[in-house]
């Protein structure tokens, strides 16, 4: 009698997405199924991470007119003309960039949103629902303005 033993395996993928406005939602799925398909994971668990506070990560439908929905709601939960301290540099003293932006709405918007998702793998697919897709979604910046390179990292494990 031979026995067989399945060994977890556990792959890291850093994927750079670029962003030019805010709120903006970058759909990342297809990135994300390619990093899925490279690691040959079969059966296991998938995060998807982001590695900034002023920049989320959701599971939600690519349509438009939600999308702009998502914009509307985004505002009135945090509002960009709304008064925060974190925006008071008069008064702030930590964590502090030299050409620091006022963004207290971004990192109240992100706090509703969230860092990241988990989605399962079930024979090296993501099991995601008809409309669903994985979204970045950018809560910094000027709208027109490049906003940079956001970090996301994907981590996927599992049995090969």
């Amino acid at each position: 009698m031979s026995v067989s033993h399945a060994t977890m395996k556990t792959f890291t993928y850093y994927l750079k997405v670029p962003s030019s406005a805010s709120p903006e939602f970058i759909d990342i799925t297809d990135e994300v199924n390619r990093f899925l398909k490279d690691s040959g994971i079969s059966s296991g668990m998938l995060l998807v991470f982001s590695r900034h506070t002023t920049s989320a990560v959701v599971i939600q439908e690519n349509e438009p007119l939600l999308l702009e929905d998502f914009k509307v709601m985004l505002e009135s939960v945090s509002s960009k003309e709304a008064s925060y301290r974190h925006n008071d540099f008069d008064v702030r003293t930590v964590h502090m960039h030299e050409n620091e932006c006022p963004n207290g709405h971004s990192h109240c918007q992100h706090l509703v949103l969230g860092s990241s998702e988990m989605v399962p793998v079930i024979d090296g697919e993501m099991p995601l629902g008809e409309w669903q897709r994985i979204f970045m979604v950018e809560l910094d910046g000027i709208k027109g303005e490049m906003v940079g390179n956001r970090e996301v990292l994907v981590q996927i494990m599992g049995l090969g």
